[in-house]
């Protein structure tokens, strides 16, 4: 489930995973793949060091909130609109709560995902940024604080919450932990996963 994450540009906003059978993430209206947010931070970690890092992040943008539907609807199994209906009709809410945990092998529905959302979405590249200067990463138009920015690693770490099935972590998480863990400078100085 998303959480709110504050940020230097726009206050509060929502971050994470909102469907425990897929290993997209959303950030407010971007919507993108786990696996390809820890190869971003992976390859900006093993850059050398420098006071800027930049690269681009491929997302799937929804503008329009209506067209992003309604996660807590789509959730109690009454609203399905938008994307997050569509998905939480393919994968529905488990019935037993201790059944609610994000499955670490997530990433093999993501060409039925893929599919779904371009029907709602524009894709596009955005900026990321690691700026060492500021204490600040940049993802499109959010900026957050290197605290923040540790905790969005830390959510994606732990499989946001309900967290991943039986602690098992996908191998693109492992990887970049230990990527992450092994160039520990800039604005990844400091950050230690549990």
């Amino acid at each position: 489930m998303p959480l709110g994450f504050e940020s230097i540009s726009h206050g509060a906003v929502a971050f994470g995973f909102f469907n425990i059978e897929s290993d997209m993430l959303l950030l407010e209206h971007y919507f993108f793949f786990a696996a390809d947010f820890c190869r971003w931070i992976s390859a900006m970690a093993e850059k050398e060091e420098a006071p800027l890092l930049e690269s681009r992040g491929p997302v799937f943008d929804i503008p329009v909130r209506e067209d992003i539907g309604d996660l807590m609807g789509a959730i109690h199994g009454f609203h399905f609109s938008g994307f997050i209906g569509e998905l939480y009709k393919m994968y529905p809410f488990p019935e037993n709560q201790e059944d609610f945990k994000q499955n670490p092998e997530g990433d093999k529905t993501r060409q039925e995902v893929e599919a779904l959302i371009k029907g709602y979405s524009v894709e596009k590249d955005i900026p990321v940024f690691m700026d060492a200067e500021k204490e600040e990463a940049v993802f499109g138009e959010y900026r957050f604080t290197r605290p923040v920015f540790h905790a969005l690693l830390d959510y994606v770490w732990r499989g946001g919450y309900p967290r991943w099935r039986d602690e098992v972590r996908p191998d693109y998480v492992m990887n970049m932990k230990e990527t992450v863990e092994g160039h520990s400078r800039g604005l990844f100085a400091g950050i230690r996963f549990p």
